[in-house]
C-alpha cells in the first residue's frame, strides 16, 4: 500500500518513520509547503521508501494532486485544515485520517461530511491521537465487550518523568493549546445529564507506579465524540493527568484574567494582551527540551456483562525512547495514527464513510500493532463488586 503523510512536522515525521518500518507500506510520501524541510525528514530517517513532496495545503488542485497517488492519506498538518484535506480526499477517492481538533468544532465539520464520504466509496476518520484517539479506540473496545453501557471514566496526562518547578509540567504540544484546554468548559455526562463544568476543577489524587500520587482535574476536549456515540451513558469524564499542584498553581493564573484572549490592559499608553506576555514568558520555562516525558493513561468502561456489574479497565506507561530520542507523546500519537492508516490499507477496515475512532476501529487488532511498537496497553476486567483503585 502507499501512504502519504501531510506534515513533516514532529508527528508527521514519527508517523513516517513507522510507515517506512512497516512491511505493507511499499512507499511513503511525506508532504510539506517546505520542500528543503521535507527533504531533511527524509534523509534523516534515511529509508528508500520515503519521497518528499512540496505541497501547499491551502491550494487545493496542488493538495489533490498530492493525495490521488495514495490509497491512505495521514494528515498531520494543524486542525484547520483538517476540514479541507477531508474534502479533497472525497473528491479524489482517497481514504484519508487525521489527528483531530475540537476547537472550532472542525471535527463535527469532518464528520458532517459522512453521506459524501459513502457515496465516494472512501473511509474518513477523525481525532486519532492520544486523547481524542487512543481513549476512543479503548472506549469502544470496551463498551463492545459489555452488555449495557453504563459509565466511561478517561484520564491522561504527558507529564515529565522529573517535574521542575514552578509549574512541574514541560509542553510537548503549544502551550496556546494548553491554555484552551484548561480554559474552555469541559463536557461531561453526569446522572445520564449531558453538561459543561469548569476545567481544573475537581481535583482527585491518582496513582501510577513508579510516579507516587498524581492529581487529575477536568480539561475541555477530551469526551470527544463518545457523547455522540454513546448518548445513554449514565457518566462520561475525562480529567487531565499532572503533578499535585499544578491545577491550583494554573487556576490562579486564570483567576488574574493572565489567560483570557478577550482581555487587555494598558500599559504606558499601550494595549497588551496579558495572555501573549504569559505565552512568551512561559514557554522557555516548560519546554520539554531534551528531557524525559511519560504518557499516562487510564481509562475505566462500566456496565453489565452477563447481568453482573463489571469494569473494563485500560492502562498505559509509555516513556520517550532514548535510542531514537522521541518523546512518549509522539509515540503514542503518530503510532496511534499510522497503525490505523494501516488498518484501513490492508483492508481490516472495509466500513466507507466518516466514523470516529469508537465506531470503526477494531481494538484488539489495535492494541496488538501498538506492543509491536514498544506502546504497552494493558486490560483487566473486574465485578464492580470488587473495589477499582484509580
Amino acid at each position: 500500500m502507499k501512504i502519504g503523510v501531510l506534515g513533516s512536522g514532529l508527528m508527521g515525521k514519527e508517523a513516517a518513520r513507522d510507515l517506512a518500518a512497516s512491511e505493507g507500506v511499499t512507499a511513503v510520501g511525506l508532504a510539506d509547503i517546505d520542500l528543503k524541510r521535507a527533504r531533511q525528514v527524509c534523509d534523516q530517517l534515511g529509508d528508500s521508501k520515503l519521497t518528499a513532496y512540496q505541497v501547499n495545503a491551502s491550494d487545493e488542485q496542488e493538495l489533490a494532486n498530492y493525495m490521488r497517488q495514495f490509497d491512505v492519506i495521514i494528515n498531520a498538518l494543524f486542525y484547520s485544515f483538517n476540514e479541507v484535506v477531508a474534502k479533497t480526499a472525497i473528491k479524489v477517492g482517497v481514504n484519508s485520517v487525521d489527528l483531530g481538533g475540537h476547537i472550532g468544532h472542525m471535527t463535527d465539520k469532518v464528520l458532517a461530511l459522512q453521506d459524501k464520504a459513502k457515496a465516494a466509496g472512501v473511509t474518513l476518520i477523525p481525532d486519532l491521537g492520544v486523547a481524542p484517539g487512543m481513549i476512543n479506540i479503548l472506549s469502544g473496545h470496551g463498551a463492545g465487550k459489555l452488555d449495557q453501557l453504563d459509565a466511561i471514566k478517561l484520564y491522561v496526562g504527558g507529564i515529565p518523568v522529573r517535574p521542575d518547578a514552578p509549574l512541574e509540567y514541560n509542553h510537548v504540544f503549544s502551550m496556546e493549546g494548553v491554555f484552551d484546554h484548561y480554559t474552555d468548559p469541559s463536557l461531561i455526562i453526569r446522572n445520564g445529564v449531558k453538561q459543561e463544568i469548569a476545567s481544573l476543577s475537581e481535583i482527585e489524587r491518582v496513582y501510577f507506579d513508579k510516579f507516587g500520587p498524581l492529581e487529575a482535574f477536568h480539561t475541555s476536549g477530551g469526551t470527544s465524540t463518545l457523547s455522540l456515540s454513546y448518548p445513554d451513558l449514565n457518566t462520561l469524564e475525562y480529567k487531565t493527568i499532572r503533578f499535585p499542584g499544578h491545577a491550583e498553581k494554573f487556576q490562579l493564573l486564570v483567576d488574574l484574567n493572565l489567560t483570557r484572549m478577550d482581555y487587555e490592559v494598558d500599559v504606558h499608553g499601550q494595549k497588551i494582551n496579558p495572555r501573549e506576555v504569559l505565552l512568551q514568558v512561559l514557554d522557555p520555562i516548560v519546554e520539554l527540551g531534551d528531557k524525559d516525558d511519560a504518557v499516562l493513561l487510564r481509562i475505566l468502561v462500566s456496565g453489565e456483562k452477563d447481568g453482573v456489574p463489571t469494569t473494563y479497565k485500560y492502562e498505559m506507561t509509555t516513556y520517550k525512547d532514548r535510542g531514537t530520542n522521541v518523546t512518549a507523546m509522539a509515540r503514542a500519537t503518530a503510532n496511534t495514527i499510522s497503525v490505523v492508516a494501516q488498518m484501513i490499507g490492508k483492508g481490516e477496515i472495509t466500513k466507507r464513510g466518516v466514523y470516529p475512532p469508537e465506531q470503526i476501529v477494531t481494538g484488539e487488532t489495535y492494541i496488538k500493532e501498538m506492543e509491536k511498537r514498544g506502546v504497552k496497553i494493558i486490560e483487566t476486567a473486574q465485578s464492580e463488586k470488587t473495589h477499582v483503585n484509580i
